[in-house]
């Protein structure tokens, strides 16, 4: 149970980071045209060395699932944002690389949602407050961590489990 305190406190919690998401989201909606889940694929996607992340790496680093990854890397495909190339080692992988459009279009967006950041979090804090929301998100993802990870394995395993199946029965049907 929590203490009245560490209620309100939650609760203060939740909101504000319910608000922030849903400010985000609809910023990048009205300037960019995009989810705040596709500008996350396309940050992820712009950071690694070659723009490219095999997509089951880009389903843990966007914290998405599969399935839902999947989806949003086909309609960002139709965009021209991303291309998906089947892995050549393992068949049921695949890789999702970041285009020239995709680069072009994270880079259009990033000043509208870095101002709207900006403006909803950093302007509202104190230097000294800021410092101690870094300190308080790290414990807390420090304290996650382990959990979302196990609950991230048990989630990979149930997705590798049904593809087999999936490819048993696209065999069978052969």
């Amino acid at each position: 149970m929590l203490t009245a305190d560490e209620q309100q406190v939650w609760r203060a919690f939740r909101e504000a980071v319910g608000m922030l998401n849903a400010h985000t989201e609809t910023q990048l909606q009205r300037e960019a045209g995009m989810p705040l889940a596709y500008y996350e694929v396309l940050v992820a996607l712009s950071e690694t060395p070659d723009q490219v992340m095999r997509m089951s790496d880009l389903a843990v680093a966007t914290r998405s699932s599969r399935s839902r990854l999947s989806h949003a890397v086909a309609k960002m495909e139709a965009e021209g944002w991303v291309r998906r190339e089947a892995c050549p080692t393992d068949r049921r992988g695949a890789f999702a690389h970041l285009t020239a459009a995709g680069f072009a279009a994270i880079k259009a967006a990033a000043p509208g949602h870095v101002e709207a950041v900006r403006a909803a979090v950093f302007d509202q804090l104190t230097p000294e407050q800021v410092r101690q929301l870094g300190e308080i998100s790290a414990a807390i993802q420090q304290g996650l961590m382990p959990r979302c990870t196990e609950v991230e394995k048990q989630l990979a395993e149930e997705a590798d489990r049904a593809d087999e199946v999936v490819d048993a029965a696209t065999q069978a049907s052969a």
